[in-house]
């Protein structure tokens, strides 16, 4: 059985109507109706990728891939479609290997679309991939409220920051600290009532700087102040009664 010309596939696969003679080929062959439905998932993927979001700038080794996938010359620039389009290609004989694939005169000259269809998908595939190499897609997060975190009088010059942030529905409260360090012992983060009556830990801080996911259970209505505290490393999980800093959540 011969097959359709990939640039035909590739057409199809962006919306061009087909043919009788193309519609029954692949009502009859799995062979086309697959690459015309890979090639449609390119074609989704390529439209879905960014859109309402800034558009990512890609690293150069990016677009080294889709020139060394396109056999471009180094010096051709890989960037646009125009610089996309393959060298004209030698004539085909009769014994050309391509001649398993039927005939399709009327979009010869529209080959290149194939090649620009490819080195779209191949971008694609590349950027999200390098975006997951490199940490994940994550979504944006929502600042809901922030404090300036003020250092106690016997932590002389302490200070930090604190946001808290909603991400994917999920709350958590990343802070900032720029205070001394001591020999031993460890820095806990706290989250207490206004009037300091109720408290609930939610981390070690580990660093100057550290995010904290905050349990559904905690009431952020109540739980509006922020607290660093020094802690000693004796067993006890209460609050030393050592804050170096602290702060009230408030709206941005």
């Amino acid at each position: 059985m011969s097959h359709l010309d990939p640039e035909v596939a590739a057409l199809l696969a962006m919306g061009e109507q087909p043919s009788a003679d193309e519609s029954r080929h692949l009502d009859a062959c799995p062979e086309c109706s697959a690459e015309v439905s890979s090639f449609s998932r390119a074609v989704v993927a390529g439209r879905a990728t960014g859109e309402g979001q800034p558009l990512l700038t890609p690293p150069d080794r990016v677009w080294e891939s889709i020139r060394s996938e396109l056999s471009l010359p180094v010096d051709e620039p890989a960037r646009g479609a125009s610089s996309l389009a393959p060298a004209p290609a030698a004539s085909v004989g009769p014994s050309s290997s391509r001649s398993h694939r039927a005939p399709r005169g009327r979009r010869m000259s529209r080959r290149p679309v194939f090649f620009v269809l490819a080195a779209a998908g191949a971008a694609v595939v590349a950027i999200v991939a390098g975006v997951w190499a490199t940490g994940g897609i994550v979504p944006r997060p929502e600042v809901i409220s922030e404090a300036k975190l003020d250092g106690f009088p016997s932590w002389a010059g302490a200070a930090g920051e604190a946001l808290l942030e909603r991400v994917d529905g999920h709350d958590r409260v990343v802070v900032d600290l720029d205070a001394s360090v001591p020999d031993d012992g460890y820095r806990e983060v706290w989250l207490l009532t206004a009037d300091a009556g109720d408290l609930v830990s939610i981390g070690v801080l580990d660093g100057s700087s550290g995010s904290f996911d905050i349990p559904d259970d905690i009431d952020l209505s109540r739980f509006t102040v922020v607290d660093i505290s020094q802690e000693n490393v004796d067993g006890d999980p209460g609050h030393s009664g050592d804050s170096i800093v602290r702060g009230t959540l408030s709206a941005p």
